[in-house]
């Protein structure tokens, strides 16, 4: 599999001026597969019907975030797993952590075994 890149500059950040420049590999975007391709995609290469797919995935979501709100880690096999992070303001004393602190919170994506085999042996290919 090769992954095509390109090359972009960027400034170097927290630098008053932006200071020296420097030039990285960025992956280039090809397109955009929604949930309907998705959808068309499996139904194709499965017994499932396109609604029965695109229900699934809906009640993925809604479960995911049901069992995310609960503290846990969802697994979704191959896939990989989504967790909760939290970022806060540090304390001198854990007593004086309070959820105020609490200043931003994301998503974790980490992938499966597959998916990291695929990285780990991606090729690349500069456009």
């Amino acid at each position: 599999m090769t992954i095509k890149f390109r090359v972009i500059e960027r400034s170097q950040p927290g630098v008053t001026g932006g200071g020296e420049k420097m030039f990285y590999a960025a992956p280039v975007v090809s397109g955009i597969t929604t949930l309907e391709d998705l959808t068309h995609m499996i139904e194709k290469i499965s017994t499932l019907s396109g609604a029965d797919v695109h229900g699934a995935i809906y009640a993925l979501v809604d479960v995911a975030i049901s069992r995310l709100e609960e503290g846990e880690i969802v697994r979704l096999g191959e896939l990989g797993s989504l967790r909760i992070s939290l970022s806060s303001a540090g304390k001198t004393t854990a007593t004086a952590v309070k959820a105020t602190d609490i200043k931003g919170t994301k998503v974790i994506f980490t992938p499966g075994k597959r998916i990291k085999k695929m990285i780990k042996s991606a090729k690349f290919q500069k456009q």
